[in-house]
């Protein structure tokens, strides 16, 4: 009996890839279940499965796949089997850059080509095998084109090309052991069956001694790598039992009877248990009843027919069926009863006219002709291909000669324009280094004159520093003296002026000692230069009935600043918090850690800041300055000094306003990396600008 290879050709992708993994466990279940026959049971719970999960379109494949197999073997439906596998062709279809998808799409095209070849319609057989054959080349997959040389050596099995059956059985044969895939029983069972069709077609081309030692051969690959598979034992039990009936065979064309009737037996045995392979069962007992009548052992023939009979009902095959009544006539008529035996005869006849019929249409297919007929349109299609391929190319090739000699022309008057623009082009770099010269000396003449004038502002704020501190002083005592009122509001005003000079002349000094060199930093504790100057300006606040709070980091930090200049800016941002609050209010001052930075806020309730100077009060000489809530003097210079400090610190300075009213300053300083330690949950998370 010639077995067919429909489970091992619908498991090519053996690696898994593109499987989710709630169906691998669903893949390895069914493929037990198939692989004993009971694919009933196998259908049932992959619908179940598939009921319970979300499948990817491999999952559908496969499971496509398996409903195909259910149909063309459990069902015998050749029509329902050809619509799964045209949905595995769609699925294929869907993603062609599937690292699975030329297997997948010579998968698809066997199993439909296999259901059009049962239809016995050949040549829409050939078409999809050849295009399998065709995708298994492209892709260099040994199991595909293994499945086309087994399928190949199927056709001419059966149009009774013996010999080249063999050959293609062979081929197919030595892919299957080079294959590269996971699925170590799918090879193990297809290569047995291989092995077990060489035989069979030794045996029809008369050569019984080759036929043996193939069958031997498929016997004891059985034995030899069957226990690598401890579930499958039913699966090679009945691929032993199948292999056992062809080798009694070929023991009776050989006259060893008492031996072939013994392994027809065994072969019955094996394969007559329920959910094993009932179908070979029954063959092989129409091969034991023709043992039986050959050597006239009638009770034990036509009790045996009986029994054939009998399980018609359950094992639905043809073969069986023709030769049963063949067998049954020459009984009868061996019992001399005649009209009996040409009942049989006349149903014998027209089941084996129906066959003779199925077998001359494949016959007519001839199928090397049409496989002939497919790699010659191929190779024109090929043909045609390359001649588009080279016509392009040489389209390419004649305009890239055109460009290449309007380069070249190009080249040489572009050469000869090039000496003259060569020559104007000197002059020009000539008269320009001219004047970078004259302009480089116009730069140091200008820093020179930068450095003078700050020099000269620093000696004038100097000098004038002493004689309008002395004037704000003489005013301020001058005030609490016997005067008459008007006396003593221009004395106020006398010395709000010079208090008010003395601060602009305090800022332009800082301004001008900023832009000098840095001196060295040293490590300070930021607790206490914060601390300092809050305690500094508590006063001050205290003049418009304020209150500062204070909020220092919970552990000691030493940071690499220059104290006296970080102080100026922290006195500088609490001062202008204090002057654009109103009285009464409260002032917050909070050091905090984030992100290996230290962060200083000063936070206010104040007036705000108006959208249209956000971008300017860091600028020096800003237009942005405006007086305090109580009509305190600002100069615009305060901020610019800030970030100069702080940007020379390697810090950043920025300022949010508020929804509820106030000014929140911010300043960052970067922690010594030997210092960092890790944020406290106590301590503000605010995001750092820029």
């Amino acid at each position: 009996m010639l077995l067919c290879v429909v489970l091992s050709s619908c498991h090519q992708d053996k690696t898994g890839e593109g499987y989710s993994e709630s169906f691998k466990p669903v893949m390895a279940r069914i493929s037990v279940l198939f692989g004993s026959n009971r694919t009933d049971e196998g259908i049932r719970y992959l619908d179940s499965a598939l009921n319970q999960m979300h499948p990817t379109n491999d999952d559908r494949y496969r499971a496509y796949s398996y409903h195909y197999v259910y149909a063309l073997r459990g069902k015998n439906d050749n029509k329902l089997a050809l619509l799964y596998a045209d949905s595995m062709l769609y699925i294929a279809n869907l993603n062609t850059k599937d690292p699975q998808y030329f297997a997948n799409y010579a998968e698809a095209n066997f199993a439909i080509g296999d259901a059009y070849f049962n239809l016995q319609q050949y040549n829409e057989a050939y078409q999809y095998i050849f295009r399998g054959y065709q995708t298994g080349q492209h892709s260099l997959n040994n199991t595909t084109l293994a499945g086309y040389n087994y399928r190949m050596g199927m056709i001419t099995y059966k149009m009774g090309s013996y010999k080249l059956a063999a050959n293609y059985f062979k081929r197919s044969s030595y892919l299957h052991s080079v294959s590269t895939g996971n699925d170590k029983f799918v090879e193990f069972y297809a290569q047995q069956e291989i092995l077990d069709n060489i035989g069979l077609s030794y045996k029809h081309n008369n050569q019984p001694d080759s036929a043996i030692v193939y069958f031997n051969k498929a016997l004891n690959f059985l034995n030899k790598n069957g226990g690598q598979f401890p579930d499958r034992l039913k699966s090679i039990d009945m691929a032993s039992g199948v292999i056992y009936g062809n080798k009694a065979e070929v023991l009776i064309l050989k006259g060893d009877y008492i031996a072939a009737g013994k392994l027809l037996k065994k072969s019955i045995e094996i394969n007559l248990r329920k959910d094993y392979d009932n179908n070979d069962a029954a063959l092989t007992e129409i091969k034991l009843a023709q043992l039986y009548y050959d050597h006239n052992e009638n009770d034990a023939l036509y009790s045996l027919l009986n029994t054939i009979h009998q399980q018609q009902d359950s094992i639905k095959n043809q073969d069986v069926k023709t030769d049963w009544n063949h067998l049954m006539a020459k009984y009868f008529i061996r019992k001399n009863e005649l009209a009996k035996a040409l009942s049989y005869l006349q149903t014998y006849n027209v089941l084996k006219d129906s066959s003779l019929k199925k077998l001359d249409l494949l016959r007519e297919s001839d199928v090397n002709k049409q496989i002939d007929a497919y790699e010659k349109q191929q190779e024109i299609q090929d043909l045609s291909v390359k001649n588009k391929y080279q016509t392009i190319f040489l389209v390419i090739l004649t305009a890239a000669a055109v460009m290449t000699l309007v380069i070249i022309l190009l080249i040489y008057r572009n050469w000869k324009r090039s000496k003259e623009d060569i020559a104007k082009v000197n002059k020009l770099n000539q008269h320009i280094n001219k004047q970078n010269i004259v302009l480089e000396t116009a730069l140091n003449d200008l820093k020179n004159n930068n450095r003078e004038k700050d020099r000269i502002l620093r000696t004038v704020a100097h000098d004038l520093r002493n004689p309008l501190g002395g004037i704000a002083s003489l005013t301020a005592m001058m005030v609490d003296d016997e005067c008459s009122d008007e006396q003593r509001e221009y004395i106020k005003l006398v010395n709000e002026t010079a208090v008010n000079s003395l601060e602009l002349i305090n800022e332009l000094l800082e301004a001008t000692e900023t832009a000098m060199p840095q001196s060295q930093p040293e490590l300070t504790d930021i607790n206490v230069v914060v601390g300092n100057s809050v305690e500094l300006l508590q006063f001050k606040a205290a003049e418009k009935d304020q209150q500062i709070s204070f909020s220092p980091l919970s552990n000691r930090q030493n940071l690499f600043i220059n104290r006296e200049r970080i102080s100026r800016v922290l006195g500088n941002l609490i001062s202008n918090a204090i002057k654009f609050s109103p009285e009464s209010s409260l002032i917050n001052v909070k050091v905090s850690e984030w992100s290996n930075q230290i962060l200083v806020a000063v936070e206010d309730n104040g007036i705000g800041i108006p959208d249209k100077l956000k971008d300017q009060i860091f600028n020096m000489y800003t237009s942005a300055q405006r007086p305090g809530t109580n009509g305190e003097k600002s100069f615009g210079l305060g901020l610019s000094i800030c970030r100069q400090i702080i940007e020379l610190s390697g810090g950043k300075i920025w300022f949010e306003d508020r929804e509820t009213g106030g000014t929140t300053f911010y300043i960052s300083l970067p922690i010594p990396p030997a210092m960092e330690k890790p944020v406290s949950t106590q301590e503000i998370a605010v995001p750092l600008a820029g």
